[in-house]
């Protein structure tokens, strides 16, 4: 349950730091506790799409030596944008969406790994 809530808070953050760090493409219109619902749903996606679309597409990723990843973070981050508008949670991507939804879902896995890396003790469980 703690690693849970570890990644929540990793994927909350993440998304966080990604409106700040690109306002103006990618907007948060609703408060700050709607961040709590999108990293829910962002930690959904990921844990439900990811496995098949990197199953499909394991030769794309084998043949450009991992940066088609960058397309499928793109994609994680689109939907969980589009599944947030759906219960009013205000994540905007603004035009153009593709390009703009690369640099949030790029931010995201930044962040998301830097902060696994400090925190890879307490998701392994270890004390």
């Amino acid at each position: 349950m703690t690693k849970f809530i570890l990644r929540w808070a990793i994927n909350a953050i993440a998304l966080y730091l990604t409106v700040l760090i690109l306002p103006g493409r990618i907007d948060l219109t609703t408060g700050l506790v709607s961040i709590i619902w999108l990293a829910l749903i962002f930690g959904l996606v990921n844990a439900l799409f990811r496995p098949l679309i990197n199953l499909l597409t394991c030769p794309l990723i084998v043949l450009t030596l991992g940066l088609f990843t960058l397309v499928i973070n793109t994609f994680m981050f689109w939907l969980t944008s589009v599944i947030g508008q759906q219960f009013d949670l205000g994540l905007i991507i603004a035009e153009p969406v593709w390009w703009n939804a690369f640099l949030g879902g790029l931010v995201v896995s930044v962040v998301s790994v830097l902060m696994t890396m400090i925190l890879k003790d307490e998701l392994k469980g270890r004390k």
